[in-house]
C-alpha cells in the first residue's frame, strides 16, 4: 500500500507517546550553584557539537539555534565542536569541565568518548544532556533528539513511493547506513528495515547491497556506493540514511548517467538535498527540525543552570545499561519535492540560497517562496 508523505507539521510539534517539554512551574534544586567545574573561568552551560562534515547542522544550525536560546534567556554559552576527533572531544569536555561550566549538552561521537566526558562531569556534579545521539551505558542526566526510529520508517516510506511511481517491478534496494558508532543509525536502520524487511521476505523487492558507513564520512560512502553498484549494477533504489550520504550515491549515479533515474533516500534537508529533491535527483528527505530541538535542550539546560529541576515525564530505556533515561521526544517532518517550499516557510532555509542560479526555475515551477500555510493533515503511514 502507497504510504502518503507527511506535510509540515505545526511549529514545535512534540511525540506526545513518549516526551514532555520542560515544565517551568517546577523549580525544585538539582543543580546548586556550586556545582559547576573546579576551575576559575566563567560559569556557563557548555556545548559540544561532533563535526563538521557529516551535516551542515553540526557547523551552523544547531550553534545557530542554541546560541540564540542561550542568549535570549540571558545564560551564558560556550559551544565547541569536536571537528570529527574522538580525542578531542574529550579534551573540549576536559577543558569546559574543569573551568567553570555548569551544565554540559553533547552531541557525541561515539559512545566512548561520550562517556568518558559524561563520567568526568558526573564526578564534578554537572548535569549532562545528550543532544540528538544517546550515549549508550553513558548516564545522562536528559535526553533530546527525535523519534528515530520514525525517521527510518518515513525513508523508507519515501523511497517505497517512489519506486512505485517509477513503476519498477522487484526492485534492488541498496542500504547505506549511517556510522555503526552512532546510535541513531542504529535506530534509523530498524525504522527502514521494519518496512523493507517485509518486501524482501515476500520477494516484492530484492535485498541489495547492505553497509555502514564509518564517522557517517560522505567521502567513504561514495566509495562503498561505488562497490556496491560494481557488485550489484541493476539497483533501482537507496536507502542512503542522510542528505550527505544521498549526495555521495547520487555523484556516483551521475557518473554512470542514472540520477534521477534512481531514488534516493536522505534526512536533515540539508540546502543540498532539497536542490536534489528539486532536480528529481533524490526522492524524499525528513527535516528534524532543529529549532524546536534546540530550544528543547536548552531549555533544560537554563533550568539546570538556575538551580532548578526540569520536570521531563517520557523516557528512553539505554539498550546497554537498561537504565531509563529521561527523554525529550520530536516528531520527524517528511519532505519529498512538493513540500520543499514548506522548509522554506518554516525558515530553516532562504530562498535565496536554495533557488539560486539553476534552481531558481525549479523552486517557482514547485512554487518555493509562496506565502501559504504548511498543512498539517497528513501522517506518512497512512
Amino acid at each position: 500500500m502507497r504510504k502518503k508523505l507527511l506535510a509540515l507539521a505545526a511549529v514545535g510539534l512534540l511525540a506526545t507517546a513518549t516526551m514532555t517539554a520542560c515544565d517551568d512551574s517546577d523549580s525544585s534544586s538539582d543543580a546548586s550553584s556550586d556545582s559547576g567545574g573546579s576551575g576559575s573561568g566563567k560559569a556557563r552551560v557548555g556545548v559540544i557539537m561532533p563535526d563538521t562534515k557529516s551535516s551542515q547542522r553540526w557547523k551552523t544550525d544547531d550553534p545557530k539555534f542554541l546560541k540564540a536560546a542561550f542568549d535570549a534567556a540571558g545564560v551564558p554559552v560556550e559551544i565547541q565542536n569536536a571537528e570529527g576527533d574522538r580525542a578531542n572531544f574529550q579534551k573540549i569536555g576536559d577543558d569546559m569541565i574543569n573551568s567553570g561550566v555548569k551544565v554540559l549538552i553533547i552531541a557525541n561521537l561515539d559512545s566512548d568518548s561520550g562517556k568518558a566526558v559524561i563520567d568526568k562531569a558526573k564526578e564534578k556534579k554537572i548535569p549532562v544532556i545528550d543532544y540528538d545521539r544517546l550515549t549508550l551505558n553513558g548516564g545522562a542526566d536528559y535526553y533530546v533528539s527525535f523519534d528515530n526510529e520514525k525517521v527510518g520508517k518515513y525513508q523508507a516510506y519515501g523511497l517505497i513511493n517512489c519506486l512505485e511511481a517509477k513503476g519498477v517491478k522487484n526492485p534492488v534496494v541498496a542500504e547505506l547506513n549511517g556510522s555503526p558508532t552512532d546510535n541513531n543509525a542504529t535506530l534509523f536502520k530498524a525504522g527502514y528495515d521494519g518496512q523493507l524487511q517485509p518486501k524482501y521476505d515476500t520477494a516484492e523487492y530484492t535485498k541489495g547491497p547492505d553497509q555502514f558507513v564509518p564517522d557517517w564520512d560522505n567521502e567513504e560512502g561514495g566509495k562503498i556506493f561505488t562497490q556496491m553498484i560494481q557488485q550489484q549494477p541493476k539497483i533501482d533504489g537507496v536507502l542512503a540514511a542522510n542528505d550527505g550520504l544521498g549526495n555521495a550515491v547520487i555523484e556516483v549515479l551521475r557518473k554512470k548517467g542514472l540520477a534521477g533515474k534512481v531514488p534516493v533516500t536522505g534526512q536533515d534537508a540539508t540546502l543540498q538535498g532539497l536542490q536534489n529533491l528539486l532536480t528529481g535527483e533524490q526522492c524524499v528527505t525528513i527535516y528534524k527540525r532543529i529549532k524546536p530541538e534546540a530550544d528543547a535542550a536548552a531549555g533544560l539546560a537554563i533550568k539546570l543552570f538556575k538551580g532548578e529541576k526540569p520536570s521531563v515525564t517520557g523516557q528512553i530505556k539505554d539498550p546497554e545499561s537498561g537504565a531509563y533515561v529521561p527523554f525529550v521526544s520530536l516528531e520527524p517532518l517528511q519532505i519529498d519535492v512538493t513540500k520543499v517550499k514548506d522548509v522554506v516557510t518554516d525558515g530553516f532555509v532562504t530562498k535565496k540560497d536554495l533557488c539560486a542560479g539553476k534552481y531558481a526555475a525549479l523552486c517557482t515551477e514547485y512554487g518555493v517562496g509562496v506565502t501559504a500555510k504548511p498543512s498539517s493533515d497528513a501522517d506518512a503511514d497512512k
